[in-house]
């Protein structure tokens, strides 16, 4: 039996994404053997590199962070960073290396991609443990210390900045800054909290791709329940179904791209299988947002379980 023939006029007829073909989806899937056999659609400087557990992950992730600011910081060239909130371990590791060689971040300017809003995109407050904000003044600026990203060149991504992103990019790459692009990929395959169902408001990609940012975004159920997994110990009513986000229209401007997938859990279970090799396999889509991952330069770092074998297991 063909069991994506039961899509159709079942309750997931309107659950995914319209421009989903889940042939196509479940076809993608290869063996751990072949996930890094490269793509005609691949950047030729783009590279996946498997990581055995989750500390190494974080150590080379982090690793890949910090060198690309003290390269930035001897070439005297300044750097933009758009950072996530999710991979999350990597950012002891920044703090480490760069301490480790006594390099500091005052020549970064950062930009986080997007925080939880309400509709009109109002965010929580900075104090709350629940913020995008708090949590990287935790995870990376306050363990800086004098090494630190000055106040007044972070950028976060509340309603009134958030728009303001595109333009302090541009005046940074004219003064010739290079954009690097911090990622994770979501379980329907957002980057940042640019989701797929965005893609039915366009009528191209190219037009999909000049989009910059878009303020309380509605977010798919997939994501919210991912969130609630990974960041709220299950408990769906707490997670914000609306986020303030940047789009295709900063994160495809990267000159470089780090990316991490560690959506493992335990006793064999994860989320994050198939996206990763969606990633990896589909081809650029508007409809995939993270399709257009492989198109830039840049490491995307996984961890072993997320090649497979994706197959069913009774756990």
């Amino acid at each position: 039996m063909n069991f994506m023939d039961t899509v159709e006029g079942s309750l997931l007829e309107n659950f995914f994404p319209k421009g989903w073909d889940m042939a196509k989806i479940d076809a993608c899937v290869g063996t751990p053997e072949n996930v890094e056999e490269r793509q005609a659609f691949w950047n030729k400087d783009f590279n996946p590199v498997r990581c055995q557990n989750l500390e190494e992950f974080d150590v080379y992730m982090g690793h890949e962070i910090a060198l690309k600011i003290k390269e930035t910081r001897d070439a005297g060239q300044k750097a933009a960073f758009i950072l996530p909130v999710g991979p999350m371990g990597m950012y002891k590791w920044v703090v480490y290396f760069l301490k480790a060689w006594n390099v500091s971040a005052d020549h970064v300017t950062t930009f986080n991609m997007d925080e939880w809003a309400d509709k009109d995109g109002n965010t929580l407050s900075a104090s709350e443990k629940a913020s995008f904000q708090y949590s990287m003044e935790q995870a990376l600026f306050n363990p800086l210390g004098e090494l630190t990203v000055p106040k007044e060149q972070r950028n976060f991504a509340t309603k009134d900045n958030l728009p303001t992103y595109a333009g302090k990019i541009a005046a940074l790459k004219a003064e010739g800054a290079k954009l690097i692009l911090v990622y994770g990929i979501g379980r329907v395959c957002h980057i940042a909290f640019w989701e797929p169902h965005f893609a039915e408001e366009f009528e191209s990609d190219e037009e999909w791709k000049k989009q910059t940012h878009r303020v309380g975004a509605k977010l798919h159920p997939l994501t919210i329940e991912q969130n609630a997994l990974t960041s709220f110990k299950s408990r769906t009513t707490l997670v914000p179904t609306r986020a303030n986000t940047i789009g295709p229209g900063l994160f495809l401007q990267a000159d470089y791209a780090i990316g991490g997938c560690d959506g493992i859990l335990s006793r064999g279970m994860q989320w994050q299988g198939l996206s990763f090799w969606m990633t990896l396999r589909y081809g650029p889509t508007r409809w995939i947002t993270s399709s257009y991952i492989p198109t830039l330069p840049g490491k995307l770092f996984y961890h072993k379980e997320l090649a497979g074998p994706l197959e069913a297991e009774c756990n």
